[in-house]
């Protein structure tokens, strides 16, 4: 197995233990995102095509989409087995919908069509080469046709949990902090000729009961779970312990900032 495919195969293992408690813990929070998104695809009007949402985890967007685009095509594609689970219990009452169990970042790998429109919320910055997956995202639209990203980018936040707690994970795994893909987006877009029509910074306010449930719900049910399922439970222990330790006391409010790319094929 290669570098590349042991780190999916770990993604996907970590996202099908997580997926029950994202759905309960993070998609709520995620919501103003998860329209934002959304409505940069359905404010113009569309080319014939499905809607394509990569990394769709348990499909939150499909309420969205469905109201906007009631007779549309929607097809979600996501890695993990437990995630692709919950977004086909979803998308039961809506028959135009499909989701695929596969590798997001190559869409055409599974048949996947030109699609008239690509949405993705905070997949991206998970796959291991996110300037290779955008682009073949953008070759997956017809002309004309639309691209909605939304991912964290590398500062999320000056101070908060999600800035705090990245600090800790550095400390014992300085690797993880590799962002030098987020500066080759753009110029990946750019070599398809598809239009950047915005690249902004979209922040809400996020709320959590305290530290330990924010740490504990990151890493049973957020995206560090792949990295404590690879370290063990010890290792959690001492970043939990690190990480309450330099952490507020009672509930925490922030606002962190995504990075929104809106371009056109």
């Amino acid at each position: 197995m290669t570098g590349h495919s042991e780190r999916l195969a770990r993604l996907a293992q970590g996202w099908d233990e997580a997926a029950k408690g994202y759905e309960a813990y993070y998609v709520p929070r995620f919501a103003p995102w998860v329209d934002a998104a959304v409505r940069a695809i359905t404010a113009r009007p569309l080319p014939d095509g499905p809607v394509l949402v990569p990394c769709c985890g348990t499909l939150p967007e499909l309420d969205a989409l469905s109201e906007h685009l009631p007779d549309r095509e929607i097809i979600g594609i996501d890695l993990s087995r437990g995630m692709v689970r919950r977004a086909r219990e979803r998308a039961t009452r809506y028959p135009r919908v499909s989701v695929v169990e596969g590798d997001a970042s190559t869409p055409a790998a599974h048949g996947l069509g030109r699609s008239a429109a690509v949405v993705s919320v905070f997949g991206l910055q998970q796959l291991p080469e996110p300037d290779m997956a955008i682009q073949a995202w953008a070759r997956n639209l017809r002309p004309t046709g639309r691209l909605s990203v939304l991912f964290w980018p590398r500062s999320i936040e000056a101070d908060g949990p999600f800035a705090r707690l990245s600090e800790v994970v550095r400390r014992h795994e300085p690797s993880s902090g590799d962002s030098s893909w987020e500066d080759r987006l753009v110029p990946s877009l750019a070599a398809l000729g598809t239009v950047i029509e915005r690249d902004e910074q979209l922040s809400f306010p996020m709320s959590h009961p305290d530290a330990a449930t924010f740490f504990d719900a990151h890493t049973r049910s957020g995206p560090l779970r792949p990295l404590a399922d690879q370290r063990g439970d010890a290792f959690v222990s001492r970043l939990r312990a690190e990480f309450l330790r330099e952490s507020p006391a009672g509930e925490w409010h922030h606002r962190p900032s995504a990075r929104h790319i809106v371009a056109r094929g």
